[in-house]
């Protein structure tokens, strides 16, 4: 049976992220809010919560996960970045967007494309996130919550609880989120290449819609 706290979407209650990271630490899997849609979350090194996830979501291991980060110095750990990608990052984060970067020897092997060897990374721009990021001080594994058979992400608490109370450890409610997941944006060729268009605006990189 899945936990409940209410987050101030602004504000977050200290002790509720407190909380909320010691679930994820424990082995939890969470549903919480972004600055896009409502993901789901696990930490970094827990299989078990990653095969859980993969399980609501109904995909296989070809789907990757991304790393959520709080800062452009915590992705570099995990990215390969050049200077001029760097300064596209710099300039378009924190915001809606997952970009696929080369990843470091830091990331698992499992949680890298098979044969690319490339890891999608990300830098939201929503309070309760970036405290849970802080709190944990280390990236959290994500997926889009959108369920099989539905044509959009859930974005809202209340109906994630009704739908997934028996599968999830905690739902985070900081109110409605967006239903439309991140713009995903290739950033290891020579040029950005649009992977999926979403919320956040291809236009700074080059990219039409």
């Amino acid at each position: 049976m899945a936990q409940y706290f209410v987050i101030h979407p602004e504000n977050p209650q200290t002790r509720l992220i407190n909380q909320a990271a010691a679930i994820l630490r424990n082995g939890g899997v969470i549903a919480y809010p972004t600055d896009s849609s409502y993901a789901l979350g696990c930490m970094l090194g827990n299989k078990d919560a990653q095969d859980r996830i993969r399980a609501i979501r109904g995909v296989d291991d070809d789907h990757h996960f991304t790393l959520v980060c709080r800062n452009l110095a915590e992705l570099a750990t995990y990215a390969q970045v050049d200077n001029s990608q760097f300064r596209l990052l710099k300039a378009n984060t924190p915001g809606q967007y997952t970009f696929i970067l080369k990843a470091t020897r830091e990331v698992p092997r499992r949680l890298q494309h098979p044969k690319r060897s490339t890891v999608g990374l990300r830098v939201p721009l929503h309070a309760v996130t970036l405290a849970l990021l802080e709190e944990l001080n280390e990236p959290m594994l994500s997926m889009t919550l959108q369920l099989p058979g539905d044509e959009a992400p859930l974005n809202e608490a209340w109906e994630i609880r009704d739908r997934l109370e028996h599968q999830l450890d905690l739902v985070i409610d900081a109110g409605a989120c967006s239903i439309e997941p991140t713009t995903v944006i290739d950033l290891t060729g020579d040029t950005p290449s649009l992977i999926r268009l979403g919320a956040g605006d291809p236009a700074p990189f080059g990219l039409e819609a």
